[in-house]
């Protein structure tokens, strides 16, 4: 997208306060909703997870551009729940027991959403049988573990450990600082992300796979 979209540029640049009236406008030259999300807002936050992994920006710009699409979903919601779109995949993301470190897990979430996956986030300091109970109520398809502290990394040994005797079958994706892609194998998650930026691809390859 060499020459995006003034509603994309927006979302890339952060500028939140001018989302709503550009979303207005898409709406006016007879865009759908859903047409918005998958043509305006998806590649947007492509661009800025690209971005990210490049250290072209960082979390600040990241969060800032994460915002201004929020601006953009809350438009449009509820003409997607009219119209009955909803999202094609789900997801679960918690950080895991015994942590309480969420700035990481926020920006997955994040992404997730502006990559169009329905996002129910736990929240910190999550038991694995929450995990378990949620993938369950919601049917998630994938199921995302944070963790920061190397004191917390058995809680998401613990966690994947439940979610399979559950006899639940998510794609569990793990990440956060003392986490390698080694641990994540050992522990017998499904997929691995660096960062936020590479979260999206790694989540699409696993719910694509």
């Amino acid at each position: 997208m060499n020459d995006p979209h003034p509603l994309s540029a927006a979302v890339i640049a952060g500028k939140r306060k001018d989302v709503p009236a550009l979303v207005q406008s898409c709406l006016e030259a007879g865009e759908s909703a859903q047409f918005i999300v998958e043509n305006r807002l998806v590649p947007a936050m492509a661009i800025v997870g690209e971005s990210f992994k490049n250290n072209e920006i960082f979390v600040p710009e990241m969060l800032i551009a994460a915002r201004a699409m929020k601006e953009a979903l809350a438009v449009l919601e509820p003409m997607l729940v009219e119209a009955g779109v909803k999202p094609e995949f789900n997801a679960v993301i918690g950080t895991v027991e015994g942590d309480l470190h969420d700035i990481g897990k926020n920006l997955v979430a994040m992404m997730w959403k502006g990559a169009n996956i329905d996002v129910i986030d736990l929240g910190v300091n999550v038991p694995p049988a929450k995990f378990v109970d949620a993938i369950r109520e919601h049917n998630a398809k994938l199921v995302g573990l944070s963790a920061l502290l190397t004191t917390t990394m058995p809680a998401m040994r613990e966690t994947v450990k439940a979610i399979r005797e559950a006899g639940l079958s998510p794609k569990i994706m793990v990440g956060g600082a003392p986490i390698t892609v080694e641990y994540a194998a050992e522990i017998g998650a499904d997929g691995y992300a660096a960062d936020a930026g590479s979260a999206v691809d790694a989540a699409m390859a696993l719910l694509r796979a």
